[in-house]
């Protein structure tokens, strides 16, 4: 059995060279034919997977590591190739991904340990990933809750406290107040951020709170009686602000408004969007109605192919059809997905259609309809809609030569 694994990023977050003897390294056995390898190390500053937040990643005498585990104190490394056992290797973690969860992981410190100071609340779930932080807590938060405590957690950024991480002896330990997710069984490592923040935590994290740079709240819902946040840190951040005001930049020119007047000129775009959305459907239905009156009456089949009719009509125009109609009316719709199965043969076309009928149970004409053209559709015994797909003239044939 091996000895628990020294880890190096407990004395020194920032290390991201050293060396280790090899203890141990075996093919790790897999459904692909990649071959990985779990290597132990006598010691290490590659942090493992765990708390909520992803593994170090970076390199072993040249050699990918690609996920790093812990099981009962000691770190198992996975990597691209062997190492030989009882040799001292370097190690070499990727430093720009471990700065940023760690500016991350302090941000969510302080943003937390303020909501339960302020509120009582407990970060009951947390997700560190390469591109977001989730925050869940058990308690509802208001959005002018979260403004208070997003501006609060910066303030604190601003003031560059020290963060202090250590290991407490047994009775300090439990004359200390601290924050912990989870109940735990081995040495308890405490990061506090003096009158901020005293919480359990494995991770590393910045030496004080000014590196952070930024705590933004990016996202908030209700979830499980409690809210979940989302959350970006330090150049996370800055690069979320860039996106969000390029994007604005071109709203602002593309709707020709100043870019703090954006939201204004986007819903007076959408007023008048709906006004003419509005005309447009007193148009249609008064355009359907020119076309439905000018169709005789009669109680044969009647059947209608249209590409003007817009499918918030169809029903209408079913209807308006019916007036004019004894027998059954049907009106498809080509839509834009055409299936030429060979340069000679006809087209083949979906589309969307609508049957009708005032004393027939047309459900009946709907299903065949159906199974003969791949179609998909219900309704009502007056009225079916859908979709499917053929020629023209087959269709056509076939209806008319339906028998109810």
């Amino acid at each position: 059995m091996f000895e628990k694994t020294i880890k190096l990023y407990d004395k020194d977050s920032y290390l991201s060279e050293f060396q280790a003897k090899v203890l141990s390294c075996k093919e790790i056995t897999t459904l692909t034919s990649d071959k990985t390898y779990e290597v132990i190390l006598d010691s290490t500053t590659f942090f493992p997977e765990g708390g909520g937040q992803a593994c170090d990643i970076g390199l072993l005498n040249d050699i990918e590591v690609i996920d790093v585990q812990e099981k009962e104190e000691i770190i198992y490394h996975t990597t691209t190739a062997p190492l030989k056992e009882g040799t001292t290797v370097k190690g070499l973690i990727n430093s720009n991904r471990r700065f940023d969860f760690m500016q991350q992981h302090t941000g969510e410190h302080i943003l937390s340990g303020l909501v339960h100071k302020h509120y009582g609340y407990d970060n009951v779930g947390f997700h560190l990933g390469t591109d977001i932080v989730t925050i869940d807590f058990n308690g509802a938060l208001k959005e002018e809750d979260l403004r208070d405590m997003e501006e609060a957690a910066n303030r604190a950024v601003f003031s560059n406290i020290p963060v202090t991480a250590y290991y407490p002896g047994e009775k300090a330990l439990e004359a200390m107040e601290y924050r912990s997710k989870k109940e735990l069984h081995t040495a308890v490592r405490i990061v506090t951020i003096e009158g901020i923040d005293t919480c359990a935590c494995c991770a590393p994290h910045v030496k004080s709170t000014g590196e952070v740079g930024l705590i933004k709240i990016v996202s908030n819902q209700n979830y499980k009686g409690g809210t979940r946040l989302e959350i970006l840190c330090g150049s996370r951040s800055l690069r979320d602000y860039n996106k969000k005001e390029k994007n604005i930049q071109d709203i602002s020119v593309l709707l020709s408004a100043k870019i703090y007047e954006t939201a204004d000129a986007v819903k007076r775009l959408k007023e008048e969007k709906l006004s003419l959305e509005g005309k447009v459907t007193a148009l249609s239905l008064k355009l359907l109605t020119c076309k439905a009156e000018s169709v005789p009456f009669g109680t044969e089949t009647y059947l209608v192919f249209d590409s003007e009719i817009e499918d918030s009509q169809l029903r209408n125009y079913a209807n308006l059809l019916k007036e004019h109609r004894e027998g059954i009316i049907g009106i498809f719709v080509p839509t834009a997905k055409v299936i030429n199965q060979s340069i000679e043969s006809p087209l083949n076309q979906e589309y969307r259609y609508i049957l009708s009928s005032k004393n027939t149970d047309i459900r009946i004409l709907g299903g065949e309809l159906n199974k003969v053209f791949s179609g998909r559709g219900g309704g009502s015994k007056e009225m079916v809609q859908g979709s499917l797909t053929g020629i023209k003239e087959d269709i056509e044939k076939f209806i008319n030569n339906f028998s109810l």
